[in-house]
């Protein structure tokens, strides 16, 4: 294993360690309008993973690139569903009329 991969082992454990505790602090109240609509933003990710896919040769990355845009994806359309079911809350029901 070359320094690169090992410095890139390093960096991504420590995103994970890093991306947990900031996660875990945020209050319940407030986790699920942050995660929609970062979800949302993960659109970036795709293609970013498109460009993956196409920058590194073999089956490899084609395997990385293809595992990326089929998570990528599930993450946005999870994140709409949750922002669509979270504004479904705050629409008013309709009032039955007195007979």
């Amino acid at each position: 294993m070359s320094n690169e991969s090992i410095v890139a082992v390093y960096v991504f454990v420590l995103a994970v360690f890093v991306g947990f505790e900031v996660i875990s602090k945020v209050p319940s109240t407030l986790h699920t309008p942050l995660m929609s609509g970062a979800n949302a933003i993960h659109g970036i990710v795709i293609v970013g993973a498109m460009l993956v896919a196409s920058a590194i040769p073999g089956p490899i990355g084609t395997v990385l690139g293809f595992l990326a845009v089929v998570l990528g994806t599930a993450n946005v359309v999870g994140g709409f569903v949750v922002t669509d079911r979270m504004l479904a809350m705050f629409k008013q029901r309709p009032t039955r009329k007195p007979q």
